[in-house]
């Protein structure tokens, strides 16, 4: 399985594309060719890395959209191909995650969290999957996170959002078999993004939670999903740590990690 071959009328459209690590897999498929449609809220970001990438001799489109508003994210399709492009990679990357215990979350800011790293995947999956087995070829990219391996007290709806994305990803691997269309769940660690702080983590208890050698740069997990991707693997965890960690995590008798990881949880410190 490799990636569809880049053509002018071809895109790869990436959501959460105005920083981070969604910026970082535009980056990358525009290396390999690709034509990228970036999409997220601030229009003045995407504005940006366009122009930067229309340098490498690609198209690089902006549809400033928010993923949280359904009737928005149900036009998206539409706005693509009106564009003349046919979507041959949909990469399902923006994403929140709120922080501290149940008891005292904000209802509203759960159910935008879900609305933006659940239902969005499952909604432009749905949308854009049809016209990728049609053509008999494509490729779906999901970031899901190595916080889908276990429980995460402290951020408990953010692992259970993740963990829903690495499952969903997973068996759409199994339904796309043979069909030219390959399915990936990118599944990192830690990385410096700007995502802890706007989750309200204060920068040095996570980094003080999690032991340096675990840290990955966006660019680094960028190209470990876009490779994973190219050769069709299910799954991707950038870093040896962070892929012992899963493991450990993923083989541990819950009635044991989960109180060790209350008892560290930058969320749950009085």
């Amino acid at each position: 399985m490799t990636l569809p071959t880049p053509a002018p009328d071809r895109t790869a459209v990436v959501t959460g594309a105005s920083s981070g690590i969604g910026a970082e897999i535009a980056r990358e498929l525009v290396r390999r060719g690709h034509g990228v449609t970036l999409v997220a809220r601030r229009a003045d970001k995407l504005a940006d890395l366009a122009a930067e990438l229309r340098g490498s001799g690609v198209r690089a489109e902006v549809l400033a959209t928010d993923l949280a508003d359904r009737d928005a994210r149900a036009g998206l399709l539409d706005r693509v191909t009106e564009l003349g492009l046919e979507p041959d990679i949909l990469v399902n990357n923006a994403g929140l995650s709120t922080l501290g215990p149940i008891a005292q979350a904000d209802p509203a800011a759960e159910m935008a969290m879900i609305e933006v790293d659940v239902v969005a995947v499952a909604d432009l999956c749905s949308r854009f999957l049809p016209g990728m087995v049609a053509r008999g070829r494509g490729g779906i990219l999901n970031v899901a996170s190595t916080a889908a391996f276990q429980p995460l007290p402290g951020q408990a709806g953010y692992g259970g959002c993740k963990a829903f994305v690495l499952s969903y990803t997973r068996s759409l691997g199994g339904e796309l078999r043979g069909t030219g269309v390959a399915a990936t769940a990118l599944c990192p660690g830690p990385v410096d993004t700007g995502f802890g702080e706007a989750a309200g983590f204060a920068k040095e208890d996570a980094e003080a939670a999690l032991p340096a050698f675990m840290w990955e740069s966006a660019e680094a997990v960028a190209k470990v999903g876009v490779t994973a991707l190219d050769k069709g693997k299910p799954v991707a965890i950038p870093g040896p740590a962070n892929r012992a960690a899963a493991m450990f995590a993923h083989l541990t008798p819950k009635a044991l990690l989960v109180p060790l990881l209350a008892s560290r949880h930058p969320g749950l410190k009085d």
